[in-house]
């Protein structure tokens, strides 16, 4: 299970150290590994506070404390069977990277200025065609594994990079026996599967489940997402899904506002967590925060004091974060879907074990005809271990989701 974290807003101080005090409620979740946005030095020059404008690849920035705060926050982490993944930008950096002063480094147009990548005119675009570029990012990445004991990286916009870049730096990586490192591209092309990415993002995931809810989409819809999303991928690759990150977060609005409040987004978070893939939980969700954490961060923190009057709903995260962890079926099983316009309906098997969940992500009572070869049959409720029997069909009211096993 992932966890996100936003350094800027997840504490008071908004810096390493505040992660660190947080240790036990992050592992308290189930969460077994985490990955801190970016922690390097933030580019003031044309700029806009973004962290993913990278000023140095090899310091930490001063915002957010030292190395040694970084080594007690890993060591923390691994005292707690967490992995501690970084956030890396290798795309682009900011325009007062030292870097800067070799054009060759950078993509330049005709007149040769420095180019920035799509819209983002706080940056500016490496040049993959030059190896020394190359080398650079990958002995950076490389540091921080042995000055940090890091376990891996959250590779930001993994699909502007050529995937051929990928394969070289992973297959460097990997090269570190003292290490087995998780990769997670934020992207979504086929390639990063085959350049050596552990992991894939889940933007398709998300973009279609906001549809159902705000858009009245089938939820028979996901069944495609999921064909596609796994295009490429061998035994062990997947894709990471989410409810909320940090950009739609700020861009789109909380899983409160975009998934029916908090009924209806734990009914899509069950989903989202055993449906297929690995499951992130975005800091602050798991305490139902009612607000944005707006970009670039530095604002509103995450109010951590909510977590007493949201205990339900931590208790909830926790309930199916738990299950899904002890669950091999959940984690490894087989698909089978049988979800109809309005109910996510699915099992998982692995072995002996096989579960069944259903979800309805409708602010409405709907009533599921059983297929015939899970009608009339016996489970046991998953988080209570009480005897469930199904008939033919099952009433469920506005955002119900049930997890059965056998």
């Amino acid at each position: 299970m992932l966890y996100q974290v936003n350094t800027r807003a997840f504490s008071r101080e908004g810096n390493l150290k505040g992660v660190t005090a947080r240790l036990d409620s992050i592992k308290a979740l189930g969460i077994n590994v985490m990955y801190l946005m970016p922690i390097y030095p933030v580019g003031v020059l044309k700029a806009t506070n973004s962290p993913y404008a990278t000023r140095d690849y090899n310091e930490v920035g001063s915002e957010f404390g030292t190395l040694n705060d970084l080594r007690e926050l890993v060591e923390g982490a691994h005292k707690r069977k967490i992995a501690v993944m970084l956030d890396f930008v290798a795309n682009h950096t900011s325009w007062d990277n030292p870097w800067i002063s070799n054009k060759r480094w950078y993509v330049t147009d005709t007149a040769g200025n420095i180019k920035y990548p799509q819209t983002w005119n706080d940056v500016a675009q490496l040049n993959f065609n030059n190896n020394d570029v190359r080398l650079a990012l990958i002995r950076s990445m490389k540091s921080w594994v042995l000055k940090a004991n890091i376990d891996g990286f959250r590779c930001d916009y993994a699909d502007g990079p050529p995937a051929d870049f990928w394969a070289q730096a992973l297959d460097t990586l990997k090269n570190i026996k003292t290490h087995k490192l998780l990769f997670l591209a934020e992207g979504s092309r086929a390639a990063n599967y085959s350049s050596g990415f552990d992991f894939n993002f889940g933007f398709n995931f998300y973009g279609n489940l906001k549809n159902i809810y705000k858009r009245n989409k089938s939820v028979k819809s996901i069944d495609e997402v999921n064909r596609k999303d796994y295009i490429g991928a061998s035994e062990g690759q997947g894709m990471v899904r989410y409810l909320t990150n940090h950009d739609v977060n700020s861009s789109d609005g909380t899983p409160l506002d975009l998934f029916g409040g908090k009924r209806g987004s734990m009914a899509a978070f069950v989903v989202t967590a055993y449906m297929k893939g690995v499951p992130m939980i975005y800091n602050g969700q798991e305490i139902a925060t009612p607000y944005r954490l707006v970009f670039p961060f530095t604002g509103r923190k995450i109010d951590w004091s909510l977590s007493a009057a949201n205990q339900d709903v931590t208790g909830e995260y926790k309930k199916v974060v738990a299950f899904h962890n002890k669950s091999k079926a959940i984690r490894r099983g087989t698909l089978n879907s049988y979800s109809t316009d309005d109910v996510c309906v699915f099992t998982r098997e692995a072995g002996p074990e096989k579960v069944l969940v259903l979800s309805n992500l409708r602010d409405k009572e709907v009533t599921y005809k059983l297929p015939d070869n899970l009608a009339n049959s016996v489970w046991k409720d998953a988080f209570s271990g009480a005897k469930t029997s199904l008939a033919t069909e099952i009433r469920l009211e506005p955002y119900q989701y049930l997890v059965l096993k056998k």
